[in-house]
């Protein structure tokens, strides 16, 4: 059985319908499907959409896989299959919607492109629900003592949660390693554009080097005093000692209006 473009296929029919369960799809919603493959996800997910009068479009790079999708959803005017890059169409298609649910099962290779592209999405989705590498996963979940750079990049626009875990036997063919399925909900951090850009490049300084302290980072990356990162450290209260792990994403926003 071929793999097309580093895709592995869920074949667990019962951690589908949970997946589906997650989005909460109500009547008249629009669902955006990443990467629908070989129509595992997309066949229960378009009967769902079907019958609550929702709008599906899913969103395939493989021209065979697209094919066939296409064929089979030709006559049905509610479901949209299209041909392209997930990180190019997912601006277009969401410039169109104010809402919209996002699922899929997303490729590893792209995991952290995807998770970025949705984070600088204009319109962003009331909800995502997302099939990763389970190591993924689990850092872009990390909490302090086990902050990390994925997990604040990802928390300044959503609150993440892993709502299943998959074994590689449940998938065909079999990834190297374990998935999980994370959930993504918009939290209530409203950043200006010029507060977001700061605060990537600083959780960039913070996490550049996570072995080394938070306050070596801060001196060495904003090209300040030792006295000065003390004080920065101090606004947020955290100890000298401290590593980029300890500190939260609202320090790092505090920090950020600081600077």
């Amino acid at each position: 059985m071929p793999q097309y473009l580093g895709q592995h296929f869920l074949k667990n029919t019962d951690a589908i319908k949970k997946i589906i369960a997650a989005l909460d799809i109500q009547n008249e919603e629009i669902i955006i499907e990443i990467g629908p493959g070989k129509g595992a996800l997309t066949f229960p997910l378009a009967e769902e959409c079907i019958q609550k009068k929702c709008k599906l479009i899913a969103i395939e790079k493989d021209s065979e896989l697209f094919s066939n999708l296409k064929e089979k959803y030709k006559a049905n005017e509610s479901i949209s299959i299209i041909e392209g890059d997930v990180l190019k169409e997912l601006v277009k298609i969401t410039d169109q919607f104010k809402n919209y649910k996002l699922v899929g099962n997303i490729p590893y290779y792209i995991t952290g492109k995807i998770l970025r592209t949705i984070s600088e999405l204009k319109n962003k989705p009331d909800i995502s629900v997302l099939m990763v590498q389970k190591e993924v996963a689990e850092r872009i979940s990390g909490q302090p003592p086990h902050n990390n750079l994925l997990a604040a990049a990802t928390s300044v626009w959503a609150n993440t949660e892993i709502i299943l875990n998959l074994k590689a036997s449940e998938f065909d063919p079999p990834p190297e390693v374990d998935s999980a399925v994370i959930q993504l909900a918009p939290n209530k951090k409203i950043l200006s554009e010029k507060e977001l850009v700061g605060f990537y490049k600083l959780i960039h300084v913070i996490f550049k080097q996570p072995r080394k302290t938070l306050l070596n980072n801060l001196k060495n990356g904003l090209q300040i005093t030792r006295a000065e990162a003390e004080i920065l450290l101090d606004s947020i209260n955290l100890p000298l000692n401290s590593r980029p792990q300890d500190v939260s994403t609202e320090q790092i926003l505090k920090l950020n209006k600081i600077i």
